[in-house]
């Protein structure tokens, strides 16, 4: 989780469903896709036409011909400016046998902070 206190920019929280760490002003989990809240369709609109995604990548490994199987480690570093780690997380874990492939997409999704968490009132799921 962050440091951030609640509200402000960077806050998190875990998701209900599959514990993963999200943002505070998330109202679906980009982990497992479940819903956290209901919010109306104007609010939905406005935050995915203010979504910005600045990275994007997206590449295929094959097994190399006349091999045993390899073994793979899928890791996502995040650095600040100044090169430091942030974070580390092994997101996948597998092998590849002949003739075998797999394809690894990173997006990195950016949205403006409004200050907004799940409105008193409004059904949570959990």
């Amino acid at each position: 989780m962050s440091n951030a206190r609640p509200g402000t920019a960077g806050a998190t929280r875990a998701c209900p469903h599959c514990k993963a760490t999200i943002l505070e002003t998330a109202a679906v989990c980009p982990s497992c896709r479940h819903h956290l809240r209901f919010d109306d369709s104007a609010a939905v609109n406005k935050r995915q036409a203010e979504r910005l995604v600045p990275l994007k990548v997206e590449g295929t490994v094959r097994h190399p011909h006349g091999a045993d199987a390899y073994e793979y480690t899928a890791v996502v570093v995040i650095r600040d400016q100044r090169g430091q780690e942030l974070d580390r997380h092994v997101v996948g874990v597998g092998a590849l046998r002949a003739g075998e492939q797999r394809t690894f997409s990173l997006a990195v999704e950016m949205f403006p902070h409004t200050g907004a968490t799940a409105p008193r009132g409004k059904r949570r799921l959990s």
